[in-house]
């Protein structure tokens, strides 16, 4: 008789390996399973992340796809579970379900120009993606990232940015909302980089995380500037708690965003996508 299949709701034992602070509100936690082996994930999944006798939150997984040695992790403290989990210290445990989730279609964006625009901690999502697309840059034409932060003292992965940045065949490109005295780079929104930005609108795949408000404006610019919106996909990380479907609390129209996304294609959500509060 074979092995019982894994319970979808039984969060896994991993141990976590490194915390690390990125900003005064966001922490990376580094995880290895418990029973050893690997983790393999594509990149725009997510987890259920459990901290034990607080709850279960859903984090996006930021780390490298072809890694499964290791289990990252990006995500601000902003609720009673994600406080708890950025008081945990190395060597204790936490739960983990999944991957779960429709992830950015990397694959399907070969021998297409391809671009990538975050906005604030919407960069963790996102950094799987830039990862396969930079291990496989022979596949793309031009890889475009645009990034946006708040202020200078709010941009996440900064040296990871000024190390894709270096490379010869990718464009990357940062602005803030709020220049500091000793900030030389582009100010204002996200969404102004695109016409500054160097890529065949006919020939583009687009991939956009951030506020809502942020991808809405980037959605928005992005098909002004002549790329099909069904050429666009956004991750829309709402209101996912158990992760599988079951509980219908993601429920977004006729979508759950926990079975049918995070990511979507735009033009798959567009006449529901401005809508607030759905």
């Amino acid at each position: 008789m074979g092995a019982l299949p894994m319970d979808p709701m039984q969060p896994r034992p991993f141990r976590i390996e490194k915390v690390r602070k990125e900003l005064a509100d966001t922490f990376t936690l580094e995880l290895v399973p418990e029973e050893g082996g690997e983790f393999r994930f594509a990149a725009g999944q997510f987890n259920m992340l459990y901290v034990m006798g607080v709850g279960e939150v859903p984090i996006s997984i930021s780390g490298d796809p072809g890694d499964g040695a290791r289990l990252i992790h990006t995500t601000r403290a902003v609720g009673a579970v994600t406080a708890a989990m950025g008081n945990l210290k190395v060597g204790e445990a936490l739960g983990v379900r999944g991957p779960y989730g429709n992830p950015w279609p990397v694959e399907a964006a070969y021998g297409s120009d391809l671009v990538i625009m975050a906005g604030g901690v919407g960069l963790a999502p996102l950094r799987p993606a830039i990862y396969q697309a930079l291990a496989n840059r022979e596949r793309f034409g031009k890889l475009v990232i645009l990034y946006g932060a708040r202020s200078p003292s709010e941009i996440l992965y900064p040296k990871e940015l000024e190390k894709w940045r270096g490379r010869f065949d990718t464009e990357v490109q940062v602005t803030v909302d709020r220049a500091a005295e000793h900030w030389s780079g582009n100010v204002g929104v996200v969404t102004k980089l695109v016409k500054r930005a160097s890529f065949d609108p006919l020939h583009t795949v687009a991939f956009v995380c951030g506020p809502e408000i942020m991808m809405r404006y980037g959605v928005q610019t992005l098909t002004g500037a002549g790329i099909d919106p069904s050429n666009i996909f956004v991750s829309m990380e709402r209101n996912m708690k158990c992760g599988v479907g079951f509980c219908g609390h993601c429920q977004w129209g006729t979508n759950f965003v926990c079975k049918d996304g995070p990511v979507f294609p735009f033009d798959q959500i567009a006449d529901i996508f401005s809508i607030r509060e759905l």
